[in-house]
């Protein structure tokens, strides 16, 4: 049934906005012999050059946010990648549970643009709280990362319902912070509300 393959490209897609690389490696490892030969790019990659590689930008990864002081750097970083790991994601689960064609890639340019959202929500909140998140949430964040990529390929359906739990979070957040932001501003300048500003926000 297509839905629940699109709900496994999506609950890969969600892991992928939480973390780049760790996703990754674990599609790889999941995949058994096959490791990487269904994600685009690092098929063509000896597996042993890519177990390498990824083992060591999840730990990267992994470490550097919990670094608050480089929290932002990190997160820009993996702003600029998101949706084009997200969209490499989305084709090595689209291919295993068995989509072709067009309908493979344009589920997955959708999964890469849902990994985007969700990174931007994270830098979002690198900016607004200015010492980043609680480090609760960080490794929350590692948890959940783990349990989408593990369900995206065992359970999609649940998968799928925790990405979208997460992309309401969100949307969400964004409005929140919207609102917050015009309602700093006088009533006359809501429409502009950087208007006067001499700081920062």
């Amino acid at each position: 049934m297509l839905f629940t393959e699109v709900l496994a490209v999506l609950s890969i897609s969600a892991a992928t906005g939480l973390r780049l690389a760790l996703p990754l490696l674990l599609i790889g490892l999941l995949s058994g012999p096959e490791l990487w030969s269904r994600v685009p790019l690092l098929n063509v990659i000896p597996p042993a050059i890519v177990l390498g590689l990824l083992t060591g930008w999840s730990a990267f990864e992994l470490i550097m946010t919990k670094n608050r002081a480089n929290y932002r750097l990190v997160q820009g970083m993996e702003l600029l990648f998101s949706p084009v790991v997200g969209l490499i994601a989305g084709v090595a689960v689209a291919r295993y549970v068995g989509l072709e064609g067009w309908v493979l890639w344009f589920v997955s340019v959708i999964g890469g643009l849902f990994a985007l959202v969700i990174q931007l929500v994270q830098v979002g909140t690198a900016y607004r709280r200015r010492q980043g998140p609680p480090l609760w949430v960080l490794f929350s964040q590692d948890l959940i990362c783990v349990v989408l990529v593990l369900l995206a390929f065992d359970s999609p359906e649940q998968g799928g319902l925790i990405a979208m739990l997460l992309l309401w979070l969100a949307i969400r957040t964004s409005t929140l912070w919207r609102k917050w932001y015009v309602g700093q501003a006088e009533t006359i300048d809501r429409t502009q509300p950087r208007r006067h500003k001499h700081e920062p926000d």
